[in-house]
């Protein structure tokens, strides 16, 4: 009988940490920027709609998209993964942006009425940390 409590107790309490990660990204606002001279991308995401720039002028509008299911749980297991107070000191891992050699990034969260903001690094090589949930943002892009 315990044994089978014990089972019951560890399923109901996963559940629910999966639930409050759900709840965290529906409740935020994640906003990821890549600049260069020739190249402009912004990918702001809130509650399941992925809002899409690729360009600065007119004849560039913004696009929504709808995220499906199954990308939503890839970015609900990467936001999930990451220390919203660590992302102000995360390194970046390349600085080919100095040389032209990539495009200037940064990504936003704006978390219960807190503003979590990266340092700048290169689009393509973000910080480890946060590689997951910049891949998976970047690749809707790509898919529209």
């Amino acid at each position: 009988m315990k044994a089978i409590t014990m089972i019951l107790l560890t399923l109901f309490l996963g559940k629910s940490c999966s639930n409050q990660a759900q709840n965290d990204i529906a409740n935020s606002v994640i906003q990821y920027v890549a600049n260069s001279r020739g190249y402009h991308l912004k990918i702001i995401i809130t509650n399941q709609v992925a809002t899409i720039s690729k360009g600065r002028s007119i004849d560039n509008p913004s696009e929504q998209i709808k995220i499906s299911d199954t990308d939503w749980k890839e970015l609900v297991d990467a936001f999930a993964n990451i220390k919203l107070e660590d992302i102000p000191n995360l390194k970046d891992p390349t600085q080919k942006r100095f040389y032209d050699g990539a495009a200037i990034a940064n990504l936003k969260i704006r978390y219960q009425d807190k503003n979590y903001e990266t340092v700048v690094f290169d689009h393509g090589f973000p910080p480890a940390e946060i590689e997951k949930l910049v891949n998976k943002m970047v690749s809707l892009a790509k898919e529209e």
